[in-house]
């Protein structure tokens, strides 16, 4: 049976986006599927964008950095592609037709379009874990109001999706979410204070972004999932548990009531999670890595050390809090983040940030910006406050720098 699909892209240039476009080019050259793209949305990378869109002849191809929109309708004259640019054309393209919405656009940017979309009814692949941590609960309940629905895309999260299922799900125990550790896993915090943005991105099993590389880095990544997880499943904080495993082959594991513990494994390759969410609720068939246990040997585990990691221990802290202290975490992340790359901040300072900026912010509960009744409004609100918050932090620790 042949999965067929209109589909969307939102970060189509990115890591995940281009991972689906080749995982849809292999199945469909298999047989096994076929894809009508109706749009296709990126960042600033006009030659990337436009290869994609010749390629799959969306309707629309949109840059949401409107200074290259001369470059790429130069490169996409007589194509037949409508090309847009901004923001809003971004929003709007997807909110257009389609059975399945790539969400991948990186952090709080992908809020509005991820909403859009979700608003649509479609079903909604999700990789962009900013706009779960910023607004989740109302988010799902829009995805539910409008009929359709949100897979979550990130390997543990999807490895969760694909064990808890029902009519067990009201018996779970406990969700152990693993982590490979990153670059940092050995190295003592001395060591991490002089660390480089190039090394803090190369990680040692992904092939990620630099913003996720660095996230995987300081470990706020698994921070910023546990909070993802705990609204995906509505499971309570203290059932969502944290294991570093350095093979990166179980990606996460759901413990059952009776004691039985159920886990989802394979070959650390983003195409398998999304090929889950692309067919669901059916499996598609493609050339995936196979998983060689054998040949691995032996796979490890260790509990997480929050003492050189803080930024787990803050994306905790902040979820038990609500409210809006997990927006205010993801904010000061991004901020910090951004800054390190831009070699303005050490390594260790980021989680620095994050803490004082929670702290300016009354640990982020209380903390809102703006009294609108439109969730998405309020998120979006939120959001800006904490930035400009992090960002006088995040200057204070460059001065010191």
């Amino acid at each position: 049976m042949t999965l067929r699909r209109r589909v969307s892209i939102l970060g189509s240039t990115g890591s995940v986006g281009t991972s689906t476009l080749d995982l849809m080019a292999e199945t469909q050259a298999a047989g096994s599927a076929e894809y009508e793209v109706e749009a296709l949305v990126a960042g600033s990378n006009v030659a990337r964008l436009a290869e994609q869109a010749l390629r799959w002849r969306p309707r629309v191809a949109v840059l949401a950095d409107s200074r290259g929109l001369p470059d790429l309708r130069s490169r996409l004259s007589g194509s037949g592609i409508a090309v847009e640019g901004g923001e809003g054309a971004a929003v709007e393209a997807a909110s257009r037709p389609a059975d399945w919405v790539m969400a991948s656009i990186v952090g709080a940017a992908g809020l509005r379009p991820t909403w859009s979309a979700i608003r649509a009814g479609a079903v909604v692949g999700l990789a962009n874990k900013e706009s779960l941590v910023t607004c989740g609960p109302a988010l799902l309940n829009a995805a539910r109001a409008a009929g359709g629905a949100v897979i979550p895309v990130d390997s543990e999260h999807s490895a969760v999706f694909q064990v808890l299922q029902e009519p067990c799900a009201a018996r779970l125990s406990r969700l152990v979410l693993t982590a490979s550790g990153g670059p940092f896993r050995e190295w003592s915090a001395a060591r991490m204070a002089q660390a480089t943005p190039e090394q803090a991105v190369a990680h040692p099993n992904w092939s990620m972004g630099a913003k996720i590389s660095v996230d995987s880095a300081t470990m706020a990544n698994k921070g910023l999932e546990t909070i993802e997880a705990a609204y995906l499943f509505g499971v309570a904080p203290d059932r969502i548990e944290v294991l570093i495993h350095p093979q990166s082959i179980i990606h996460s594991m759901v413990e059952y009531e009776d004691g039985s513990t159920l886990a989802q494994l394979g070959p650390p390759d983003m195409r398998t999670p999304i090929a889950c969410a692309l067919a669901w609720p059916d499996r598609l068939p493609w050339a995936a890595p196979r998983l060689d246990l054998a040949a691995m040997g032996s796979l490890t585990f260790e509990a997480p050390d929050e003492a050189r990691f803080p930024a787990l221990r803050l994306a905790r802290e902040a979820l038990i809090a609500g409210g809006a202290a997990p927006a205010v975490f993801n904010a000061a992340n991004e901020v910090a983040v951004a800054a390190f790359l831009d070699r303005r901040i050490g390594f260790l300072d980021i989680a620095s940030a994050i803490s004082e900026t929670l702290d300016r912010t009354g640990s982020g509960s209380d903390f809102a910006a703006g009294a609108s009744s439109d969730p998405l409004e309020a998120a979006l609100a939120t959001d800006a406050a904490a930035r400009r918050l992090a960002a006088e932090t995040v200057g204070r620790f460059a001065r010191a720098a």
